[in-house]
């Protein structure tokens, strides 16, 4: 996985220089697709890097605690030590993932349908909940959203909902969403205080 790594790393810095090249610019096609794997590669490498960063530190910890005799610096050492090998752990985790073949649909838009299940008017305030989330979530990640249907009820909830998000890497997102989500709370609609659950259904489609 590592030497893949290192390739990968070299790479980015080819197409970054081709990139600064006079000529790119006037062809298109070669512009575009050099922007594309720049895309693609960045994320990979920025995790890389930040991974290397990493075991440098540990590296360094290790080294501290081996040379030092200040109990405070030796308890300094120890904390970065224990942080950076955690987020090593965490980082590992996320380069396998970033390495995984790409769906083709990844970089596609995607058509989102919120549908409210068991539960009533509780499911519908779930429901719109749920998509108020992703309207955030999108608004964060720079996405555009576009509502295409939404079928209100009069608290504020929503019987079903469907809405568009255009921007870059927005399936390979949004596609582990697709499903049944529930809820058990106290709704605001019960009165009595009791546990109710609440189910919704989330349909992902490439555009």
């Amino acid at each position: 996985m590592f030497d893949r790594l290192e390739d990968l790393l070299v790479r980015l810095e080819e197409i970054l220089s081709e990139l600064q090249e006079p000529d790119v610019a006037n062809d298109q096609n070669r512009f575009r697709k050099l922007m594309k794997e720049q895309n693609d590669l960045t994320p990979i490498v920025e995790a890389y890097k930040e991974y290397k960063k990493c075991k440098e530190t540990i590296d360094d910890s290790l080294q501290m605690l081996e040379e030092e005799s200040d109990e405070e610096m030796r308890e300094l050492a120890k904390e970065e030590l224990n942080t950076a090998k955690a987020r090593v752990e965490e980082l590992e985790h996320e380069l396998k993932i970033l390495l995984l073949p790409k769906d083709p649909n990844d970089d596609k838009n995607v058509i989102v349908e919120i549908r409210a299940g068991a539960g009533g008017d509780e499911a519908a305030l779930f429901a719109a909940e749920i998509y108020r989330m992703y309207m955030h979530y999108a608004e964060s990640k720079r996405w555009k959203v576009e509502l295409v249907e939404c079928e209100e009820i009069g608290i504020g909830g929503m019987k079903n909902v469907t809405f568009m998000i255009n921007g870059n890497g927005a399936y390979s997102v949004m596609k582990y969403e697709s499903g049944v989500h529930r809820v058990q709370r106290v709704p605001e609609t019960e009165s009595g205080g009791r546990i109710h659950t609440s189910t919704i259904t989330v349909a992902v489609m490439p555009e």
